[in-house]
């Protein structure tokens, strides 16, 4: 067995590293948590109407997706590095401009910039984390920018809970532009990702941060060799899609999976919390803040079973057991919404419920699909695959977030959670059929096992059963 696979300790220089990049998350967190908070009084100062509302949090969204398809080719000419240096500026620029907003367009642009940060961090933080770490601790560093997503939902919830009782949707707001000057100092000390510089054949720069980030010089050769071979192919992004299926598979593979993600009905929660808590019953603004803090910690902790678990249990199981809990709590939220919740035991009974599926959510999902979309895509075409899988994400957010009020308004509270109910049992099963396990497995092995046209399901092999899942007809 290789030394990257070993049992060894991890070098303490690429914790760092990979704590410093993942602070990417903690904006895209508090992007998304301050407008559930900020909505209500949006809407009072602007009279918004619930199409209004829908726009004003959607628009963030529509720019996460132009960020992202505009990060790729971004990532790919300028660096990892650079690229995050971009989406903190951008956060620093959108925050300024949500919180000095004299109306309600230039709230709208402001949103929109701070979309297209959030689609250059959600592009480029996984990618930078999954080509820096090693393979044995690779899901759980990519977890790690999942868990500062949900801090940072959970610090915009506490804010929004602070500013609430002077109606101070301003801080609200503009307390984004804190923590972005942070990302931008502690990128500023990050070195640029091994696997860029030996695209750029940079090999030498490569190498030494290589021996920078690896406990040994002797790792640090055979990673670099992994990945020198793995860059010899010429082709890239667009022309690798145009002319390989197998490339094609892993890219449709990382949109199907972004989907999967948004439609389990997560992104309703975090953006429409003290909604949800109106419906359950709960009327004040006090109660309605505090449950969605509620919401925003257990979100948080959560999140640290996924990653203690993702590189021991692996990302299927984990995957499976979440989307059937979700899909349990949406069904069981529809019918309590159905049967109607009156009485206080009721509506504690709805809160555990949704602190359940947002546990179900946090522990498999939330993570992993990130973890997954940065694994499958091979290094020839890795930017290009990233792009369209997270912009995918983010149409998909974007779909879910222009619509659930309407849903709301139109099929009602129940039919709307009993839909969310069934496309996580969809879920389900196209994990069962299409999703790989990519535990331990290097970048490389589960590039060559998809180029030899192994199913999705079997990428994640190791190397001594190529022979066998090659003969398989590919999905």
């Amino acid at each position: 067995m290789s030394t990257l696979t070993s049992p060894v300790n991890t070098n303490r220089q690429t914790i760092l590293v990979c704590f410093l990049a993942a602070l990417a998350g903690l904006l895209f967190g508090l992007d998304m948590g301050v407008i559930a908070g900020a909505l209500p009084f949006l809407a009072q100062e602007f009279t918004l109407s619930s199409h209004s509302q829908e726009v004003v949090v959607s628009v963030m969204m529509f720019g996460a997706a132009l960020g992202a398809l505009c990060s790729g080719p971004m990532s790919s000419s300028l660096g990892r590095r650079k690229s995050l240096l971009i989406g903190a500026l951008l956060f620093v620029v959108g925050s300024v401009g949500c919180a000095m907003a004299p109306a309600l367009s230039v709230l709208v642009i402001s949103r929109f910039i701070l979309g297209l940060a959030v689609g250059v961090a959600s592009f480029t933080a996984p990618l930078y984390l999954s080509e820096i770490a090693p393979e044995r601790i690779r899901g759980s560093m990519i977890s790690l920018y999942q868990l500062m997503i949900t801090i940072g939902i959970l610090a915009a919830f506490l804010s929004d809970t602070a500013f609430s009782a002077g109606g101070h949707w301003r801080w609200m707001l503009g307390i984004i532009t804190f923590p972005a000057l942070v990302l931008f100092i502690g990128v500023l000390t990050l070195p640029e990702s091994p696997r860029w510089l030996a695209m750029k054949d940079r090999h030498e720069l490569a190498a030494k941060v290589l021996k920078l980030l690896r406990n040994s010089d002797q790792e640090a050769r055979e990673e670099l060799a992994q990945i020198r071979e793995s860059v010899k192919m010429k082709q890239r992004g667009l022309q690798l899609f145009r002319h390989n299926p197998h490339f094609r598979r892993s890219t449709y593979l990382g949109v199907l999976l972004q989907f999967m993600q948004q439609f389990t009905g997560m992104t309703v929660i975090m953006y429409y919390a003290p909604k949800i808590f109106e419906i359950a019953g709960f009327t004040t603004t006090r109660e309605q803040m505090w449950g969605t803090v509620i919401a925003g910690l257990t979100n948080v902790l959560a999140t640290f079973i996924a990653i203690g678990l993702v590189d021991r249990w692996g990302r299927k199981p984990i995957l499976k057991l979440g989307f059937s809990v979700m899909a349990v709590c949406m069904g069981l939220l529809g019918y309590l919404f159905y049967s109607g919740i009156s009485a206080g035991a009721e509506q504690y009974v709805a809160v555990a419920v949704l602190l359940i599926f947002i546990t179900g959510f946090a522990m498999s999902a939330g993570p992993l699909i990130w973890v997954l979309c940065s694994e499958i895509q091979p290094l020839a075409g890795r930017d290009f695959g990233v792009t369209c899988s997270t912009m995918a994400n983010w149409i998909a957010n974007m779909m879910i977030g222009a619509t659930f009020l309407t849903l709301i308004d139109t099929i009602g509270s129940p039919n709307t959670f009993w839909l969310y109910a069934l496309l996580n049992v969809v879920c389900i099963v196209l994990t069962l059929i299409f999703v790989p396990e990519t535990k331990n497995i290097s970048l490389e092995n589960i590039e060559r096992n998809l180029m030899r046209g192994a199913p999705l399901r079997h990428i994640g092999q190791t190397p001594h059963t190529h022979s066998v899942i090659t003969t398989e007809r590919s999905l």
